[in-house]
């Protein structure tokens, strides 16, 4: 939740304290070397948190999804699922005679690529239409500022003045 100070600077409450923003960076690791500076000077950081602001969702569409696609990638994590399960059936011997650990991966192996890739292609039948891509998504942030208590925030600004001369921060 974010108010204002009796000097009109924005705040935030987190965690139960009142913080107030001492700059605002592009990246997140800019806020994060200004927050090493801040250790470094002997800045009680644990009074300090770095919040993004004005995220946004992005998704990366990778490329078209159909039956094929869907039962290759379902084929290739049944598969490894599969060798990993035989392989550790053989090595902890749950099968008795003692099967050999290398034929009950390569058991489990075919077994869970035909298992995947049927999975795969149920599940792409059953969602048909509604979405024929793969896609990746991520997160971003416009800017990241450094918060600090109200009690302190005028002795991390001074520390942060001489950083804010050399970057790309907005001071605030």
């Amino acid at each position: 939740m974010e108010t204002k100070n009796r000097e009109g600077a924005p705040r935030d409450e987190i965690g139960g304290r009142a913080r107030r923003a001492v700059a605002s960076y592009a990246t997140y690791a800019e806020a994060e070397r200004a927050v090493d500076h801040l250790a470094d000077q002997k800045f009680p950081v644990e009074r300090v948190s770095i919040v993004a602001r004005d995220l946004k969702l992005v998704e990366q569409v990778t490329g078209r999804r159909g039956y094929l696609e869907a039962a290759l990638q379902g084929l290739t994590s049944g598969a490894l699922i599969g060798f990993l399960i035989g392989w550790l059936f053989g090595v902890f011997n749950w099968f008795e005679p003692v099967t050999s650990a290398f034929w009950l991966a390569i058991d489990g192996l075919w077994f869970g690529a035909l298992l995947g890739a049927l999975f795969g292609l149920l599940l792409h039948a059953l969602s048909r239409g509604r979405r024929d891509f793969d896609s990746v998504a991520s997160l971003s942030a416009d800017r990241y500022e450094v918060l600090v208590d109200d009690e302190v925030a005028p002795e991390a600004a001074r520390l942060l003045g001489d950083r804010l001369l050399g970057s790309r921060a907005v001071p605030l």
